[in-house]
């Protein structure tokens, strides 16, 4: 067994990861998209309307912008108040999923499932790069532990907790929240047989805290859209906001239409969960196929030692998600706690059985992970973005020397699998925190420009653009949108600054403004990244260029 200080240890580590990834610049589009329209609600005091730059946004629902505007209430406007929610929300999470395990299994896995869901890169990053799934994540599985809570104990407590969590979940993302939460618990129904729960006046108390929970959300939605008809949103009037938050907006995203097809990939989630779920994505296949082999094995009849609940619910939720014809990788987060649960019951139960070669299996493919990790910390720090002084490597060294002690120390398979798992995560992290990520924005324009605007006190209100260019980095760190401004109304402004792309310079120059003064920033896709900006060699080749232009 893995002792308490060491579980302890290992929990301390991976949480001063995130804390320092709250100090990370924000990441452009969605981040910084998202902490820009959290701003304006804080600046105009509006916090019904939601507005993606110049255009209203019918998208997702308000939750998430409203805790990042509260956030950003209560300790100012600062890339790592917007990032305490998420955080918060993450935090959550991980006690829900311990209390998940513990219930579906016993004490030891929850423990260890809150480990792996804090370690898994894909929850690491959405604490970093943050948009609506953190919140959206912590919310879904507090609800399902709840939910699952009152299937076995009838506790009206737990019962409403599980309403609540699934409102905010649903105010946060919509209909994919409920998906989230009703298949997983209808597999553990229908495997538990417990279908009494359902028909008990309970459940439609929970119902009203459901939607009493969501009212602010159907309210602001009802303010900014269906009083309001004769506003055209995506190319059509009428848009009503509750219909589409409770009918049209999954839809949409099945079928690509108003969002766009990002993907026609049936297997891209599959391929992606390679990557999300590291350092454990080797013992949650086996976890998942051992689970799904048994409940085959037993032909699903109902047994106390397995559940259905995470197998079914993941089974079901990666097929539904996999037709979807807009894919991002971040979708895969809801499936994060699921996947915890089930494989950090697959460990004890291979402890507990004393499975040793299969766990020797296990740990070698864990110190295969492990060499990556160390590959992948070693070029980053000795190639894609050299440290400069000596001194700098001398935390590599030591995590390098730490991990490598615990490699060769002599203790059980699974006590050796928990802690390079983990100690893998906060290697890479770490790396990834303070060093990669620092790195890798100075090549992000608007969050390079807004540092000239403020190191050579240039008024923010006098910068605009020329294009529909989105500029959220610019945006959000000089705490005051660009303005858009026709290029035939720039000669009717005196003493204006002028951020534009390399091309919209020489048109600049061909309609005959001059300027006086000039600041270019390198600027690159950085959420994109490609072997060719990697490559110190050939990165100059692919950068492009922002300039901020005094036109006096």
């Amino acid at each position: 067994m893995i002792t308490p200080a060491r579980y302890w240890s290992l929990l301390i580590l991976t949480l001063l990861v995130y804390l320092a990834g709250l100090f990370v610049t924000l990441f452009e589009n969605d981040s910084a998209q998202f902490a820009v329209m959290a701003m304006r609600m804080v600046q105009e005091n509006d916090f019904l309307s939601l507005f993606k730059g110049p255009e209203e946004y019918l998208d997702k629902p308000h939750m998430h912008y409203w805790l990042a505007a509260l956030a950003f209430k209560l300790f100012g406007i600062h890339d790592w108040a917007y990032r305490i929610p998420a955080l918060l929300a993450t935090l959550l999470g991980a006690w829900s999923t311990f209390g998940l395990g513990k219930l579906l299994y016993n004490k030891q896995v929850g423990r260890l499932a809150c480990l792996i869901f804090l370690t898994a890169q894909t929850i690491v990053l959405s604490n970093i790069d943050v948009r609506t799934d953190a919140v959206l994540t912590g919310f879904t599985v507090f609800s399902i532990w709840q939910f699952a809570k009152y299937i076995r104990d009838s506790d009206l407590f737990s019962l409403m907790l599980g309403a609540f969590g699934a409102g905010i979940a649903f105010s946060t993302k919509g209909q994919i929240a409920l998906l989230v939460i009703g298949i997983p618990i209808l597999c553990h129904l229908a495997y538990t047989r417990k279908w009494q729960v359902l028909l008990n006046w309970k459940v439609a108390a929970a119902l009203f805290v459901f939607l009493l929970t969501i009212s602010p959300m159907l309210y602001a939605y009802y303010q900014q859209f269906d009083l309001h008809p004769e506003k055209v949103i995506r190319g059509r009037s009428g848009r009503s906001g509750i219909l589409f938050i409770f009918w049209e907006q999954s839809f949409e995203r099945l079928s690509g239409e108003g969002v766009g097809r990002n993907s026609s990939d049936y297997f891209f989630f599959f391929h992606t969960f390679l990557w999300v779920f590291l350092p454990w994505t080797l013992i949650g296949i086996f976890a998942y196929w051992d689970a799904l082999r048994r409940l085959f094995k037993t032909h699903f009849r109902k047994n106390p030692k397995l559940e259905l609940l995470t197998t079914g619910g993941i089974g079901i939720i990666f097929i539904i998600i996999s037709f979807a014809q807009f894919k991002l990788p971040h979708y895969l987060n809801i499936l994060i706690p699921l996947f915890s649960v089930l494989s950090a019951a697959y460990l004890f139960t291979l402890k507990r059985r004393q499975k040793a070669l299969v766990l020797n299996r296990v740990l070698a493919g864990q110190y295969f992970i492990l060499s990556l990790v160390f590959i992948a910390t070693a070029l980053i720090c000795f190639y894609v973005f050299e440290w400069k002084s000596w001194l700098s490597y001398l935390p590599l060294g030591l995590g390098y020397a730490v991990i490598t002690y615990f490699i060769v120390k002599k203790e059980a398979p699974y006590v050796r699998i928990v802690t390079i798992s983990v100690l893998a995560s906060v290697l890479l992290n770490s790396v990834l925190n303070l060093h990669f990520y620092p790195e890798l924005l100075r090549y992000q324009g608007g969050s390079a420009m807004a540092r000239i605007v403020s190191r050579e006190e240039i008024p923010a209100d006098r910068i605009v653009k020329i294009s529909e260019r989105h500029t959220w980095a610019l945006d959000f760190y000089n705490r005051h949108p660009v303005r858009i401004t026709p290029l035939d109304q720039l000669g009717d402004l005196k003493d204006t600054w002028v951020y534009a792309s390399g091309e919209e310079m020489t048109l600049l120059l061909q309609k005959g403004f001059t300027w006086d003064r000039e600041y270019e920033v390198d600027q690159f896709r950085i959420t994109r990244l490609q072997a060719k900006f990697l490559n110190p060699a050939t990165r100059p080749l692919i950068l492009n260029r922002m300039y901020l232009l005094h036109i006096p």
